[in-house]
């Protein structure tokens, strides 16, 4: 008997190319004893066969840019296992391959689908192939927590997720609504844009002094932070009794937090931003929310997040372009007491076709913002490749934090980062292509603990996948083989999904496909981030670690400058030479339009969700520009932000994350460092800890606008 496809099914199966060769896993009956998979595991968890991943143990990992891809990913994927040691490479691949298998066996399994564990695990050890060679990688979210306790026993399927969105527009009935969820959502590591349409929608009342006040006693847990915010929030805005707190259970400074990794800073983040909202919001008693109420309480509670443990996560506010008081938000000659921070958002604005933009450009000639998003484009366009809108998208209203993803309120999405210019032939790429769609379309299995959200999911399955490394394959190719490779990637993916949601009894994709920024996952595989040209063919990469960390030893031994880090006490900076690749055209070479054309040619050949391009440009010669290439690009783009150059930057910010140097400078740097004496592998074993990303958004730009705050 045929399963569920049918024989019609299976026949167009047979017909297909030999990429999609062993798409579906469903079972049959009467088929042959597996000669991979055993009775034993067949009635368990998936898992790759032991005698497959044996083979990688003794394979080179290549990672990227010399010592600096091994360094990130120790410092910030490598989780601690049950024997008490750091994971090493083909450990972690496994440990991500075996979590993304088995979230589809459960899916399938749950809905009576059929599984076919043969199928699985040859397609799941392709995956393996493809994430161990670096040609792409799930994202750092996935890198760091699929398939271990994070999923597997706690089913913290959010965590998964890089970004989401929340509106405000709505809150008037549940006013705490958004706050929590950006700050819940942030401390999984997720990051979360929000608007400002609510403002003006209630007015705040003020805790009400009648009453009894209520004291809580917060519980030392995500939830219980978050719980402590959300009644202190609904004491103003619904007049329910005053409400103090007990932070007793709250662990010590310095101790470690299991799972999640990182180190406490005990409970003095949370007392501090329970004393700003107090402060803030008595004095709006009686008068409506407003936009800076709005993102004032989002920026606090962002700050006690990133304070309140090692998590990376982001922020961006969206307003109206038309609005002095939103506009006027990061002028800290206005608004001085923002400064302590403002800085932890983004600030765009939801740009109208055809609107003025010289006053605004004027504000980003200063600071570089706000950036631009044009909300009708995303509502009505997938890939802008024609005049014909498809308003697949007709109920977004936001998006990411880095504003490569289109999103509705409450959405979260999943992206996926591969790597073009590290594959030999197009058809090899494809190949790629399928394990990392399969990747970000298995996170969208997974339940999150909100129910606005699940609604969403469930609905869009909306998924990312992105390029990165453009500027190193435009370095080796041309652009009509960029072009080539877009289209007929993106037409694959198309074609897989089609084929993998028939296979999971789930709607297709709303969308698929984005460029994202990158950060720390590019590093590992050698990759200039997204679109992004490097700052130089020839740079320095300054890497945070703690000093108590195993990674140090062999750095210095190797030879590499380190020093104190001027930001954090418990840090120390390493300093990294790095090649970007022979003949890549540096960042300040690459003028303001033709930035601005890239982005636009990928929004047009690739991207159906969002293209993520920050434009870097000379405020002097090409400040004067931007309102005219706004004009122009507004009818090709769905977003885009600015950064404007300055050519002392080492002494605005001291120890910037990139420094350009030259050859020459490349050369006698390296010759003072013996590579040879490095053995991670040894030393973490000494002295395992566990992973410890970032705190800020790591691209570039990012970096730069929050480092030394």
């Amino acid at each position: 008997m045929i399963s569920i496809l049918g024989k019609k099914s299976i026949n167009l199966l047979s017909k297909l190319p030999n990429r999609h060769q062993n798409i579906y896993y469903f079972s049959t009956s009467n088929s042959p004893s597996s000669t991979l998979i055993n009775n034993e595991q067949q009635q368990h968890h998936f898992r790759l066969v032991k005698s497959f991943v044996d083979k990688y143990k003794e394979k080179k990992a290549p990672f990227g840019f010399g010592v600096l891809g091994e360094l990130v990913y120790r410092r910030t994927y490598s989780r601690i296992k049950a024997d008490g040691n750091n994971e090493e490479w083909y450990e972690t691949v496994e440990r991500v391959v075996n979590g993304t298998f088995n979230m589809q066996r459960t899916w399938i399994d749950q809905h009576g689908l059929g599984w076919n564990a043969n199928k699985a695990q040859i397609s799941a050890q392709n995956m393996y192939k493809r994430i161990f060679e670096m040609k792409f990688l799930p994202p750092g979210r996935g890198l760091w927590a699929m398939g271990s306790d994070i999923t597997e026993k706690r089913s913290l399927y959010a965590a998964l997720n890089n970004c989401a969105f929340v509106s405000t527009e709505d809150m008037r009935r549940f006013p705490s609504k958004p706050f929590t969820f950006l700050m819940e959502a942030s401390m999984l590591g997720v990051g979360v844009g929000f608007d400002t349409k609510g403002a003006g929608t209630f007015t705040i009342k003020g805790p009400n002094s009648n009453a009894n006040v209520v004291r809580y006693q917060i519980d030392d847990s995500r939830e219980g932070w978050v719980k402590s915010v959300r009644m202190l929030l609904d004491s103003y805005f619904l007049k329910k009794p005053l409400v103090e707190f007990d932070y007793s259970l709250l662990r010590a400074k310095g101790e470690s937090i299991k799972g999640f990794g990182g180190y406490s800073s005990g409970p003095e983040p949370l007392k501090e931003l329970h004393v700003l909202i107090r402060q803030m919001l008595d004095k709006e008693i009686g008068k409506q929310i407003s936009i800076s109420n709005i993102v004032d309480l989002m920026n606090n509670i962002g700050k006690c997040v990133l304070s309140g443990s090692s998590r990376q996560s982001a922020e961006i506010a969206f307003g109206s372009p038309y609005s002095e008081e939103y506009i006027n938000l990061k002028n800290y000659k206005v608004n001085p007491h923002r400064e302590a921070f403002g800085w932890t958002s983004n600030n765009s604005v939801f740009a109208d076709l055809g609107m003025d933009y010289d006053q605004i450009c004027q504000r980003i000639i200063e600071n570089g913002e706000p950036g631009f998003a044009w909300l009708e484009n995303m509502k009505s366009y997938s890939r802008m490749e024609s005049s014909e809108k498809d308003n697949k998208d007709k109920r977004a209203s936001g998006g990411n934090p880095c504003l490569e993803q289109t999103l509705e309120s409450y959405e979260l999405c999943c992206l996926v980062e591969t790597f073009p210019n590290n594959h030999s032939s197009l058809d090899d790429y494809l190949e790629t292509l399928k394990c990392a769609y399969l990747y970000a379309k298995t996170v969208t299995l997974g339940q999150t603990q909100w129910p606005e959200t699940n609604r969403v999911l469930l609905r869009n399955r909306r998924i990312g996948c992105s390029m990165s490394g453009i500027a190193q394959f435009l370095t080796d190719k041309s652009l009509d083989d960029l072009r080539k490779w877009c289209l007929e990637g993106y037409k694959f993916i198309q074609q897989c999904d089609k084929e993998y949601s028939e296979w999971l009894a789930i709607p297709r994709s709303i969308k698929t496909t984005s460029i994202k920024p990158s950060g720390t996952v590019s590093l590992l595989a050698g990759a200039t981030p997204g679109l992004h040209y490097p700052i130089s063919e020839y740079y320095i990469r300054r890497i945070r670690l703690n000093k108590t960390s195993s990674l140090l030893q062999s750095i210095q031994e190797a030879g590499y400058h380190i020093e104190q880090d001027l930001d954090n006490a418990g840090n120390v900076i390493v300093e990294i030479p790095i090649h970007s690749g022979k003949g890549v055209r540096k960042a300040q070479d690459i003028s303001m339009w033709e930035q601005m054309s890239l982005a636009a040619f990928l929004q047009r050949y690739w991207a159906d969700n969002q293209v993520s391009c920050t434009v870097s440009f000379d405020p002097v010669t090409e400040g004067p520009q931007l309102k005219y290439a706004l004009n122009y690009f507004q009818y090709q783009l769905k977003g885009i932000s600015f950064l404007p150059r300055s050519s002392n930057l080492m002494t605005i910010y001291k120890q910037m994350p990139y420094e350009e140097i030259t050859k020459e400078q490349y050369q006698q740097l390296i010759s003072k460092i013996n590579t040879n004496k490095i053995d991670f592998e040894k030393n973490v074993k000494s002295k395992p800890t566990e992973p410890m990303q970032e705190k800020f958004c790591d691209s570039s730009t990012c970096t730069l606008i929050n480092d030394n705050k």
